[in-house]
């Protein structure tokens, strides 16, 4: 019994023991390894020695490396959100289309961040095993498709935009060139080089 006690009591010691690292940081080191290798050419080492923590670290903190990998989506996610909304809040459906790309060619080429999109480049990277993560990608570049279309169909209806325009296809025609731009950048497209493919769209937009 003494022997149990002591073990219990280590136990509980080792529960309430803080942990080492900052979370937030840990996490923010594992996005940026992600981004720049996709999910499949991730290996826990790679992430442990980005984040600075052992294994089991890693796993307390954050489950397994799929979890781990969904929670740095999420903080992809709100990085980018800022200009997301502003774009989707704008006054008309050209404002909104052109302040999306313009942030986008920006978010794409800056130095700070690995090059192209995380969504775009995750889903190209991932192999038939991991073909939930492809999915999960896939449905959350198709959620910023979605929110597109819905503007769109809005601004139809108050009429700002022509009789026989598609708000299907306009956002379909918006979500490519988001994501062949991320192709680009990743490919080493400059922003200026990206700002000119987004003038030229913006000149082919309807317009009543």
């Amino acid at each position: 019994m003494i022997g149990k006690k002591t073990k219990d009591v280590g136990s509980l010691a080792a529960i309430g023991r803080p942990r080492a690292f900052d979370l937030d940081e840990a996490l923010d080191s594992a996005l940026t390894v992600f981004w720049r290798k996709g999910y499949d050419g991730t290996s826990i080492s790679d992430l442990t020695e980005a984040m600075g923590i052992n294994p089991p670290s890693l796993y307390a903190a954050f489950g397994n490396k799929e979890k781990l990998f969904r929670k740095a989506l999420d903080r992809y996610a709100e990085g980018r959100a800022g200009y997301w909304n502003r774009a989707l809040e704008a006054p008309t459906a050209r404002s909104m289309v052109e302040e999306l790309l313009r942030g986008t060619a920006d978010f794409l080429t800056d130095k700070d961040n690995p090059p192209g999109c995380m969504f775009v480049q995750g889903a190209l990277c991932c192999g038939e095993e991991t073909d939930t993560i492809r999915r999960e990608l896939n449905a959350r570049r198709e959620a910023g498709e979605v929110a597109i279309r819905e503007r769109l169909k809005r601004a139809k209806a108050e009429g700002e935009l022509p009789a026989d325009a598609n708000p299907s296809d306009l956002a379909r025609y918006v979500g490519m060139l988001l994501e062949g731009m991320s192709v680009q950048a990743a490919a080493g497209a400059s922003r200026a080089e990206l700002r000119r493919i987004v003038d030229m769209a913006l000149r082919t937009w309807p317009a009543r």
